[in-house]
């Protein structure tokens, strides 16, 4: 992790003494989110609300585009043809900060975590903005109802006094039922996949 932090210093991303990140973020991941949150908010507020727009703009793109999610999981590509392609999927209207952090990845070989990373900056955002990152994980999506009885119900926690919730519903079939809601550093599992492990656990003891 040492080492990932010295590559992105390099490229630039320089700490400032009064710049830190709101939260501290342990993984691989989480150093190269964190370095260049630190780099945009060093230049100014207004460069760190740019990035963030520019990494979520990206980040759509990787997610309804398979062509670009197969290029950044791709291992055979050489430096010089990664450098190309990252320069004209990022464009010159974005931050040049957001081609930065690609071209750090690229270099370390850590491109194909560029998902994990946006996560992560999303993350360094939203504490930034006082809000709640809230992800629920159901087998199928949830409708506006319940969205709104969860945020109703989240905003009566004692987690998330004075904040903003923001509430994302991520599906995984493999929940089976049931509701997986994870909000700072907590995780309430109430799928039934949770249920049916816990049953399958019970008859192995007993046997």
């Amino acid at each position: 992790m040492a080492s990932a932090m010295r590559t992105v210093l390099r490229r630039g991303y320089a700490t400032a003494k009064d710049v830190k990140p709101p939260i501290q973020l342990n993984s691989l991941t989480g150093t190269y989110a964190t370095s260049a949150y630190v780099a945009a908010l060093k230049k100014s507020s207004k460069d760190l609300e740019q990035l963030a727009k520019d990494v979520e703009s990206f980040d759509k793109k990787m997610k309804s585009d398979s062509k670009i999610d197969a290029f950044v999981r791709n291992p055979t590509l050489s430096s010089t043809e990664r450098s190309l392609v990252l320069k004209e999927l990022v464009g010159s209207s974005s931050s040049p900060m957001l081609l930065n952090l690609l071209t750090v990845l690229s270099e370390n070989g850590r491109l194909a975590s560029a998902p994990k990373v946006f996560d992560d900056f999303g993350s360094l955002m939203a504490a930034y903005r006082g809000e709640l990152e809230v992800i629920v994980t159901s087998a199928e999506p949830l409708d506006s109802s319940a969205m709104s009885r969860l945020d109703k119900a989240l905003k009566a926690t004692e987690i998330a006094k004075g904040k903003k919730i923001k509430i994302q519903n991520k599906v995984n079939p493999a929940v089976l039922g049931g509701l997986v809601v994870d909000f700072g550093d907590k995780t309430i599992d109430l799928s039934a996949s949770s249920k049916v492990n816990r049953f399958n656990a019970a008859l192995a003891q007993g046997v």
